[in-house]
C-alpha cells in the first residue's frame, strides 16, 4: 500500500471518530508508530496540506474538532503541541471543514521527516 492509500484509510478512520465527539475544541493524537522518538518544538512543526517529496515515517494520525471558525492558527498550534511528544517534524492535513454548527475541524497524519 503506498502513502497516499494509508493516508485515505486513516482519513477515514478519523472521520468516523470524529463524527462520535462532542464538546470543546481539542486535538486527539492516536500513536500509529513503533517505537519512540525525543519530542520536537511545536514551534518547529510543519502543517502541511499536500504530501511531502521527501522521505518520512508516519507516527500518528491526528484529529482536531469543534474549534472557532476563525481560530485556524489556534487549532494548527493545538495540532503542533499534540505532535511534538511524539517527535513529529510535519502534520499532513488531510481533510479540514466546518461542522453544521460551524465549527472548524481538521484530520491528518503526524510525521518525521527521514
Amino acid at each position: 500500500m503506498n502513502a497516499k492509500n494509508i493516508i485515505v484509510i486513516l482519513s477515514l478512520l478519523a472521520l468516523v471518530s470524529l463524527l462520535a465527539l462532542v464538546g470543546c475544541a481539542s486535538v486527539d493524537v492516536t500513536k500509529t508508530a513503533k517505537g519512540f522518538y525525543n519530542p520536537t518544538d511545536p514551534n518547529e512543526i510543519e502543517i502541511l496540506k499536500t504530501v511531502p517529496n521527501k522521505p518520512y515515517e508516519e507516527l500518528g494520525t491526528i484529529t482536531a474538532v469543534k474549534f472557532n471558525a476563525l481560530d485556524t492558527a489556534k487549532m494548527h498550534n493545538a495540532i503542533r503541541a499534540k505532535s511534538a511528544p511524539l517527535g513529529a517534524t510535519a502534520v499532513i492535513l488531510t481533510q479540514e471543514g466546518f461542522d453544521k454548527n460551524g465549527k472548524r475541524w481538521a484530520m491528518g497524519v503526524a510525521i518525521r521527516y527521514r
